[in-house]
């Protein structure tokens, strides 16, 4: 048989005590103490970010250049009536090496030759750089 320890004997059939400063925790916020954490903050997203894919720039030859200089070309000599183009451009990714093509439509507003950029009706500017393709009803020849 077990020996008993009486040294709590005074105080183990009192009434259990109720704070009359503090409310009494919901089950709920108790438990929620005891609820799991993330240790590694943001470590979720950094996965989900190396798992995200982007694509590799193209680099373009001559011939497509070529071609593509001769459209903007076009495209200057026409801008009193307004172009509709659809011109497929690389965007670089902020955050990793590499981006996506994006194909956009518009009408052209303004070709900067000197710093080499469209700028479309609907705000949209665009590098002649990461130019990979340009089409529109503009273009009979090509």
């Amino acid at each position: 048989m077990m020996k008993y320890n009486r040294q709590y004997d005074d105080i183990i059939n009192l009434p259990h005590h109720v704070s009359k400063k503090h409310p009494q925790m919901s089950l709920y916020m108790r438990s929620a103490q005891f609820a799991p954490f993330a240790a590694l903050t943001g470590y979720e997203d950094a996965v989900k970010e190396t798992a995200r894919e982007v694509q590799e720039r193209i680099e373009i030859d001559e011939e497509l250049r070529s071609i593509l200089d001769s459209k903007l070309q076009i495209i200057i000599e026409n801008l009193k009536f307004n172009p509709e183009i659809s011109i497929t451009y690389f965007v670089p990714d902020l955050k990793k090496d590499g981006g996506e093509y994006v194909t956009v439509s518009g009408i052209v507003k303004k070709i900067d030759m000197y710093n080499q950029l469209i700028y479309l009706v609907n705000n949209i500017q665009i590098s002649t750089n990461e130019i990979i393709d340009i089409s529109g009803n503009i273009f009979k020849i090509f």
